[in-house]
């Protein structure tokens, strides 16, 4: 099994949250949250402000912690056949914007745009499972930073 730990950050502003569009080798694109590896000796709280500016080119401050969301994807359900099944282990902040401009991931990143979106239009995207586990915890603010799994399928992606 692989395994990767991963900090993501959730924006919420006016009704809006900041999205970004990955879009995969394949051409596949998926919305998701700014966030991803937490690298080598690196604190996932210096990670997600890290990602933030790499994948959005905004400025942010961590508010506080919303909760950790760990899930197994099994091998068939991968993009790449072959490949093994896989843990994710996300730790979601909630984070601030304090400046820059929304901007496509410079470098050939895998963010093509990353833009305010309304929460009510959230739910048309084809998304990651991870914006719904994030705006969750968002919205409920579980005292043990836990939610209920979150299914994945339709519009939702792993």
């Amino acid at each position: 099994m692989s395994f990767r730990l991963a900090a993501y950050a959730v924006c919420v502003e006016g009704g809006r949250v900041l999205l970004a569009r990955h879009v995969s080798r394949k051409g596949e694109s998926t919305w998701t949250l700014p966030g991803g590896r937490v690298e080598h000796a690196e604190d996932p709280f210096d990670a997600v402000v890290r990602e933030v500016a790499e994948e959005t080119g905004c400025d942010a401050v961590v508010e506080r912690l919303l909760g950790v969301d760990s899930r197994v994807i099994p091998a068939a359900e991968r993009a790449v056949p072959g490949e093994l099944d896989h843990q994710n282990v996300g730790v979601f902040y909630q984070v601030r914007i304090t400046g820059g401009q929304p901007r496509p991931e410079p470098d050939g990143g895998g963010i093509a745009e990353s833009v305010w979106t309304p929460l009510p239009d959230v739910a048309g995207l084809c998304r990651s499972s991870l914006v719904d586990v994030g705006l969750a915890l968002a919205r409920t603010r579980p005292p043990t930073g836990h939610v209920a799994t979150v299914p994945v399928g339709g519009l939702i992606r792993h």
